[in-house]
């Protein structure tokens, strides 16, 4: 019986294992992996969501430096997002190329960022956007009605102004219609001088411009007024020159019909007779005007005994005025012969037809004999300190004919040593206001350039 025993017992405690593992076993059977893992996952995902979701986030709208980036906001795409590794937080900024084009910056701060993109469809953005180009257009139309209507308003149209004037014996004229009238009544015996005076006076307004100049030139109006120089009335000779100066001035066309008309020989006329000094100085104005630029005329002014002319007028009394007048106008011929030269040189031109021009104006050999050399040292005494500096312009630019006789000329080496030392004065005090390079140190500059040519 003992063993019997023995033998259920263990026969029992086998069975109750075999039933204790098979219930184990259909208790973990029970649970999937694979979907337990999948329902974690979606409910992670439905937080991420929740978390993400754009109808809670805050706009953070980003500049050109960096700034902190909390949770829950939004950055607009394209911006720059780095890790700061030393305070553990985010920041974030404009990319350099999206600097200006910030896609939200019109948008307030705060305001949540909407980017449900199946809100409107294709067509609708069609057709709003059809709307909008109509109202633009429409908003256009009546723009440019009401700044018609605002031109209408305040301006008239020219053939009303015409029929209006025409009403009231007034003639709308073209600068050409002007002129001739003026002309015309310049020329008319029945003018009187007053009324010739302004006509002259009127004319020289118009023949500034180029244009101008050569429409008188077309009509003729140009040799009535060299006719003008004619007159017995110094007031006729004096504005006729003033208009022919202003003719002239870097006109080739009117300076070449006007050597040929014989203005030249007028106007240098008009120089070595007795005339009021007014007269002079308009006639010395048209001379200038004629000759600059021009060779040709340079040319048949030194053959016509131009520079007797002008030395008589430097020597007479009382007319300090035209003589540095006179010697800026020899200054100006001499180097604009020498920038031709320069000029053709810089270009390997050997014979161009203006330079050409220019070597047929034999002027230093002419200033040389005709004792502009002392002429022109002399004129060093003049008290005005902008008259000194235009003489010593001319006197370095007449070195070459006369440098042996500025040697020579003790009277101008006194003169140069006086002004070197009134000039030092005079720079000194410049400096010590403040201005290194002054008025007065140039000139020094000049006097001391001077006396180191002459040494």
């Amino acid at each position: 019986m003992a063993p019997l025993g023995m033998l259920f017992g263990l026969l029992m405690a086998s069975c109750f294992n075999f039933c204790l593992s098979h219930q184990n076993l259909n208790k973990f059977a029970l649970t999937n992996p694979e979907k337990s893992s999948t329902k974690e996952t979606e409910e992670r995902e439905s937080e991420a969501k929740e978390k993400l979701d754009p109808e809670g986030l805050e706009v953070f709208y980003p500049t050109d430096e960096w700034q902190a980036l909390h949770p829950g906001q939004a950055v607009p795409a394209g911006s720059h997002v780095r890790l700061n590794l030393q305070t553990g937080e985010r920041e974030v900024k404009l990319q350099y190329e999206d600097k200006f084009r910030n896609n939200l910056k019109e948008s307030r701060k705060g305001k949540r960022l909407d980017i449900n993109t199946n809100a409107y469809t294709s067509q609708d953005l069609k057709s709003a956007l059809a709307k909008l180009k109509e109202g633009v257009k429409m908003e256009g139309s009546k723009e440019d009605k009401a700044r018609q209507a605002e031109v209408k308003r305040l301006f008239r149209p020219i053939e009303e102004l015409k029929k209006d004037f025409a009403e009231l014996n007034v003639v709308i004229e073209t600068d050409m219609q002007i002129m001739v009238r003026l002309i015309n009544k310049f020329n008319s015996s029945s003018s009187s001088l007053e009324e010739k005076i302004a006509a002259l006076f009127d004319l020289e307004y118009y023949v500034h411009q180029m244009d101008n100049a050569q429409d008188l030139l077309s009509f003729g109006g140009l040799q009535v007024v060299i006719n003008g120089l004619n007159s017995t009335e110094p007031l006729v000779k004096e504005y006729a020159a003033f208009v022919l100066g202003a003719a002239f001035s870097s006109n080739p066309k009117v300076q070449v019909e006007a050597v040929d008309g014989g203005a030249l020989q007028k106007l240098l006329v008009l120089l070595a007779t007795e005339q009021p000094l007014a007269t002079k100085k308009k006639v010395l104005f048209a001379l200038c005007s004629l000759l600059r630029h021009f060779p040709y005329a340079q040319q048949q002014f030194l053959k016509l005994g131009g520079l007797q002319v002008l030395r008589s007028l430097v020597q007479e009394k009382g007319t300090e005025v035209l003589a540095v007048r006179v010697v800026t106008l020899l200054y100006d011929l001499v180097t604009e012969k020498m920038f031709a030269e320069e000029e053709a040189e810089l270009a390997r031109e050997t014979s161009p037809e203006k330079l050409q021009q220019y070597r047929q104006v034999h002027l230093l050999p002419g200033l040389r004999e005709q004792g502009w050399c002392t002429i022109t040292a002399s004129l060093l005494a003049l008290p005005e300190h902008d008259a000194r500096e235009k003489v010593l312009q001319t006197l370095g630019a007449l070195l070459t004919a006369c440098r042996d006789h500025y040697r020579q000329d003790t009277q101008l080496n006194r003169t140069l040593a006086s002004l070197q030392v009134e000039y030092q004065v005079l720079a000194e005090l410049e400096l010590q206001e403040g201005e290194a390079e002054g008025y007065f140190r140039e000139l020094l500059s000049s006097v001391s350039s001077l006396q180191r040519e002459l040494r």
